[in-house]
């Protein structure tokens, strides 16, 4: 959970989940991120989705890594309702996946506070994200464009704001990224059970 949303920086782009064209919204601004940064589609695309199940708040990136699991089997994501990654695994679920990918092209996907106005925003920026400053912890920046969701307000008394957090938000924020990221990811690869990410040919 990043302490505050991060202001758009570059071609970033910012969409409220209720826009009934977020998800495309999403999916096209990740499509750009990818196709300008693994031209080549030499790099594996890694899909970190950071926070715990235990606040709801903070159940943003779990709940995306869990619906982006089953539209895609395949594909490398980590965190999960299941198996989520948090402030106590991070470093270690961070290694594992430098020792496993050469050079991986790490998409993160996180909760963040922000002022009322723009609770309900969705961001995609390039750049790493801070996840755990909300609750004043010191974690690495995780990858190398992000997307997280204003969930909330903050500025007083996070810990308590996350666990105050309306479950239904949260929700349907993870649902729009979630069918973003899968529209996105379809576009620019097919599924298959030998090599979860194969280039689509171009017609």
């Amino acid at each position: 959970m990043s302490r505050y949303e991060k202001a758009n920086v570059g071609n970033g782009c910012s969409h409220h989940y209720n826009d009934p064209y977020c998800f495309a919204k999403i999916a096209e601004a990740v499509c750009s991120f990818i196709s300008g940064t693994n031209r080549t589609a030499s790099k594996n695309v890694v899909y970190i989705c950071i926070g715990t199940d235990r606040a709801t708040g903070d159940s943003l990136g779990p709940l995306v890594g869990a619906k982006l699991k089953r539209m895609l089997p395949f594909a490398s994501i980590f965190g999960t309702l299941e198996e989520p990654v948090h402030a106590v695994n991070l470093q270690e679920v961070l290694a594992n996946i430098l020792d496993s990918y050469d050079k991986p092209l790490i998409m993160a996907v996180d909760a963040c506070l922000g002022k009322l106005e723009r609770v309900g925003f969705i961001n995609i920026n390039s750049g790493g994200l801070k996840p755990g400053t909300a609750l004043g912890k010191d974690l690495p920046e995780v990858g190398d464009f992000h997307i997280s969701g204003v969930v909330n307000v903050g500025g007083f008394l996070e810990h308590i704001v996350l666990q105050n957090t309306r479950l239904c938000i949260v929700y349907k924020m993870a649902d729009v990224i979630a069918k973003g990221l899968f529209l996105a990811h379809s576009r620019l690869y097919q599924t298959d059970v030998r090599d979860p990410l194969v280039r689509k040919e171009v017609p």
